[in-house]
């Protein structure tokens, strides 16, 4: 029934003379291709692999089709303190599947180990609940060209499919929540009007919720709890017919590409929905433990940790950097991705022994690739690991969550705590932590807030955080925010109160979509959403997460609007060059001015009692001028206007129609309040 097939490529690849099956899986003794029903639950057929090439079991199928439901049984010892954790009574899913068929329900049949005593291996059979891969034929070429968004106009805004689309009235109720939803005009057309350039969207990598939350009723919202990384998460898929979820993902892509905006995607390669040594046996566990990840080496039965969330994947072994480079490309070529966001991403480039080597196998296979090196790279620069804080270390060409703009914006703005030097070094795109080998402003990312931590609203609403409903005694989630409920705790019908709200969320929209570096917005900040001071809502699906359309505050969203119609014609305040100390003669000059329209000097730089300032952006003639009035003070500033004709751009606590109005003599700001004009 079966041919030798061929160790390359690895997982199922359809062909005209049937199917090719490939499983790395050097330490197995043994490999079974398991065949079901197309519902997944009946094992029809069992196959024993008789070739291996260089750890790779493979086989060929002359009359199987896409359709075919699979998973793989995998022979080896039972050792787990010599990190081998064999169990061929365990169906597993192809770490390549392309549509995972099932979902992860918390079951202890899924346990590899015996549940009452974990140094034993589980003799029951999960065929009838396992996951399971279905062979899926290749997308087909075409949709519309991808488009090339220059560095410095980039604006990105991260969302979540669920969370983006769930509400929103003009989304067909069958489509909410779905891939299909987040292509509806309706949705892209509001991007569009915002002025984004750039979707980033949440995991949308198959998933298996943590057995711990499947026990409370929760599910892990968030996604980052990958177990199928070339397959788009059925959750997120209506089910029409005539569609799969690649092909609704894929649709998807094309359509956000028509609106001449690129697709980005959160992918976590860090670790897998497997957690520790007491979780289930999904998949890379049961086909080759110690190959797949890091072990402890003073006990290989247990998981080195640096994610918090049970195991680390081994990018230092050849095979994992195969993997992960294989499902990045996929996500390119056949679902339309045109980047990636690396969450934990310090753990892509740990070595055997824990230490990060900037140099690392997965940098410089992704350096050498003619098409992933063109692909958007973003890190989230840090993880739990010794020494895991690494902002500024990645290589050139890469983009890094900046949160040292988070923590001075807020500092800044709602208590000033952070001084006028470290602004004006986060205003200028941290050129401290980035402006080394050629790397350009736009590595920063920056933002104020994202999906950890507080949405904009929650942080001018709460000093505390509120998580009691993700039912861990609200100990989860950030306990430093720096947020400021100006004097009230959550919602209120203050009218001073939400004016002071209201003043202090424009001055920080303004202060992040008007700094250098590239912008990123938290999809909701613009239409004033609250999670009710829940600060770690990752295993909330539901309204606390979903986007309230029908409550949007239209002035807001409005403002965020102008804020980057303003930053696409103000090109000195994204220029994609660093601003030099002292610029040659001729050239466009930066300068720091007090509020008297001085010159900043060594001792302004250092007082901690002045939280006020100018920023003149001088061009080469006739290119018009700039100016930028700052004011975080708990007082009125005035400020004297550099010499020339100015006119007012936007004034983050007025009314819009001063727009265009004419400015001379001094200006007053009032507490918390930015203004931007020109000549």
């Amino acid at each position: 029934m079966s041919g030798d097939g061929s160790p390359y490529p690895l997982g199922a690849t359809p062909g005209s003379d049937g199917v090719n099956f490939a499983l790395a899986a050097p330490s197995a003794t043994a490999v079974e291709l398991c065949l079901f029903d197309t519902l997944g639950q009946h094992e029809q057929q069992r196959l024993k692999l008789a070739k291996r090439a260089n750890g790779v079991w493979h086989t060929r199928l002359p009359s199987a089709r896409p359709g075919l439901v699979y998973g793989w049984r995998v022979h080896g010892p039972w050792a787990p303190h010599e990190g081998q954790r064999f169990n061929p009574s365990k169906v597993l899913l192809d770490p390549y599947a392309r549509e995972v068929v099932g979902q992860y329900g918390g079951e202890d049949l899924f346990l590899g180990h015996d549940p009452a005593d974990p140094g034993r291996r589980d003799p029951r059979d999960n065929a009838s609940i396992a996951l399971k891969a279905r062979v899926t034929a290749p997308m087909p070429p075409g949709g519309p060209a991808r488009p090339r968004v220059e560095p410095g106009a980039r604006v990105i805004y991260e969302a979540h499919v669920r969370g983006q689309t769930q509400l929103h009235p003009d989304v067909p109720p069958a489509l909410r929540g779905t891939y299909a939803g987040l292509a509806e005009p309706a949705v892209l057309d509001h991007l569009q009007r915002l002025g984004v350039t750039t979707l980033n969207l949440m995991p949308v990598q198959h998933r298996a919720d943590e057995s711990r939350l499947l026990a409370l009723g929760l599910r892990n919202y968030w996604g980052y709890s990958p177990i199928g990384w070339f397959a788009p998460e059925t959750r997120y898929w209506s089910g029409r017919p005539g569609t799969t979820p690649s092909s609704e993902f894929r649709a998807m892509a094309d359509a956000v590409h028509a609106r001449g905006m690129e697709l980005v995607i959160d992918v976590v390669f860090n670790h897998s929905g497997e957690t520790d040594e007491f979780g289930p046996t999904l998949s890379l566990r049961g086909i080759d433990n110690s190959l797949y990840y890091h072990l402890r080496p003073d006990d290989r039965s247990l998981y080195q940790n640096w994610t918090g969330c049970g195991n680390c994947l081994n990018l230092a072994e050849p095979r994992v950097v195969q993997l992960v480079m294989d499902s990045l490309r996929h996500w390119v070529t056949e679902l339309g991705v045109d980047g990636f966001r690396f969450d934990l991403a310090p753990v892509l480039a740990r070595r055997e022994g824990g230490e990060f080597d900037p140099r690392a196998p997965f940098f410089a296979a992704i350096a050498q690739d003619p098409l992933l090196a063109q692909a958007l790279l973003i890190a989230e620069p840090w993880d739990i690991g010794p020494g895991g804080y690494r902002l500024g270390e990645f290589p050139p060409g890469w983009m890094e969550w900046n949160d040292r703009f988070r923590d001075t914006q807020r500092g800044f703005w709602l208590h000033r705590s952070a001084g006028l030097g470290e602004f004006a070094q986060r205003l200028t795109a941290s050129g401290n932590d980035f402006n080394h080998h050629g790397r350009a402003p736009t590595a920063s990312v920056n933002f104020v807030t994202a999906h950890d931590g507080f949405t904009l609203r929650d942080l001018l609403s709460y000093n505390e955080r509120h998580n009691l409903a993700n039912g861990e005694q609200n100990r989860d989630g950030h306990g430093h925010n720096l947020s400021r409920n100006c004097g009230v705790e959550g919602d209120t019908d203050d009218a001073l109160v939400l004016a002071e709200r209201q003043r202090l969320q424009r001055a920080l929209l303004a202060a992040l979509l008007l700094s250098q570096g590239t912008p990123m917005l938290l999809g909701g900040d613009e239409l004033n959403h609250t999670q009710r001071g829940n600060n770690n809502a990752y295993c909330q699906d539901n309204d606390i997460t979903w986007l309230a359309w029908n409550r949007a505050d239209a002035g807001l969203t409005a403002f965020v609007a102008r804020v980057l119609a303003l930053r696409r014609e103000a090109e000195p305040l994204r220029s994609v060059r660093w601003w030099p100390a002292v610029p040659p003669s001729g050239a466009a000059t930066l300068r720091w001015l007090t509020p008297a329209g001085d010159a900043m000097t060594p001792g302004d730089w250092e007082r901690g009692d002045l939280h006020a300032l100018a920023i003149v952006f001088e061009a080469i003639p006739p290119a018009a001028n700039w100016v930028m009035l700052v004011n975080a003070e708990e007082r009125d500033v005035g400020f004297e206007l550099p010499p020339g004709r100015w006119l007012l751009q936007l004034a983050s606590d007025t009314d819009d129609a001063l727009s265009g109005a004419p400015l001379d003599g001094t200006q007053v700001l009032r507490p918390g309040s930015l203004r931007v004009a020109k000549t």
